[in-house]
């Protein structure tokens, strides 16, 4: 490797990247993972990064999660997730983005070691994903996550969901957004702890969208709430053949 190329790959590296996995991942995998990269990221040996994802079906619990709020009729496996909330269901069709920030340093508007600027950063961010995508999203006071109108029952009902970890100022778990999961697996939990209102999914806005359109939405969202348009992670690259980083 050249002086010139490993100048621009350290470059990379000073970046906040992303990455999207093909397949599901297992949420013990992915716990793992995040907590390898947090620690490095806090020691500042890798970049900042964005994990977009989806996992197999089952069922998490944040840290003010309650034994009555879990039904679980199918017997799903369920995980203490250590983030903050309640219960939450992943599987296909629901998009994760873990989002891996070093909340010392400024990112756009959202100010430096102030969480409540943080999550509304992350709120603003699926809001405006959604309105890319020609839903109009919004949040409620009192309430998590996003919300929106059913297109189907007219009901306000919850779209995506967050659930954030910081550790020593880096965050790390994130949001999840309904693409097109199987909304019956929410009945097997009191989805954060609310129980007046239901989830609904894109899908039931625009039946043909997929996961590529939500990701192009999130990524082209980005930079107007944390102010650095992520690149893809050089794993990313050299995987589609750009061995050489110029």
């Amino acid at each position: 490797m050249t002086d010139g190329q490993a100048i621009a790959e350290k470059a990379i590296f000073e970046k906040i990247s992303w990455k999207r996995e093909k397949t599901p991942v297992p949420y013990d995998r992915a716990l793992a993972v995040m907590q390898q990269r947090i620690e490095a990221i806090r020691a500042g040996e890798t970049a900042e990064h964005l994990w977009f994802l989806e996992h197999p079906r089952l069922y998490t619990a944040g840290t003010s999660a309650r034994a009555e709020d879990l039904v679980n009729p199918e017997g799903l496996p369920t995980f203490k997730a250590g983030r903050g909330g309640q219960w939450t269901y992943h599987g296909p069709g629901q998009r994760i983005v873990y989002v891996m920030l070093d909340l010392q340093k400024p990112h756009g508007p959202t100010k430096p070691r102030d969480l409540r600027s943080f999550v509304q950063g992350l709120e603003r961010w699926i809001i405006s994903a959604l309105s890319r995508l020609g839903i109009a999203g919004r949040t409620e006071e009192g309430r998590i996550g996003v919300w929106v109108d059913d297109p189907l029952t007219g009901c306000e009902a919850k779209i995506a969901a967050l659930g954030i970890r910081v550790s020593r100022w880096v965050s790390w778990h994130g949001i999840s957004i309904n693409l097109a999961p199987d909304l019956g697996d929410f009945d097997g939990i009191v989805p954060c702890g609310i129980r007046e209102y239901g989830v609904t999914s894109i899908a039931r806005f625009h039946p043909g969208m997929t996961m590529a359109d939500l990701d192009d939405a999130l990524l082209a969202s980005w930079p107007d709430h944390f102010g650095e348009t992520p690149v893809p992670s050089p794993e990313r690259l050299l995987a589609a053949g750009a061995s050489r980083i110029s």
